[in-house]
């Protein structure tokens, strides 16, 4: 079983608690964090491998968020990764993924979402 830490930033209740579910399922650590202050707090508390996160998050956004981690010589490592129900467009997916290491559309295909984080963290 994996023992990775992820960390879900998404300030959707109902999305975070089904993609946390689909995680502890595959033996992952997930904690949530519903807006960047949140999220700031859960990097220094659980130091994850992994953060999924919302692009639109009430105050900071998500990909200034990412911006400020990807900056940040303590947080620069953890990879991250875009999950949103917006970025429709190709473009719009290709500016996503310059600032983050990848992306995941929402709503999750919870048939394959627990292999495409074993991806991402294997790369």
């Amino acid at each position: 079983m994996p023992h990775e830490s992820i960390l879900i930033v998404d300030d959707q209740p109902v999305d975070a608690k089904l993609i946390q579910r689909v995680l502890d399922d595959e033996g992952y650590e997930v904690t949530i964090a519903a807006n960047a202050p949140e999220a700031l707090q859960g990097v220094k508390d659980s130091k994850p491998d992994l953060i999924l996160m919302d692009i639109h998050l009430p105050g900071m956004g998500g990909i200034e968020l990412t911006k400020f981690l990807k900056s940040n010589p303590e947080s620069r490592h953890i990879k991250i990764i875009a999950i949103s129900a917006y970025a429709s467009t190709e473009d719009q997916q290709r500016a996503i993924t310059t600032v983050c290491d990848g992306y995941i559309a929402k709503p999750i295909d919870i048939r394959t979402f627990a292999s495409s984080i074993r991806e991402y963290l294997n790369k």
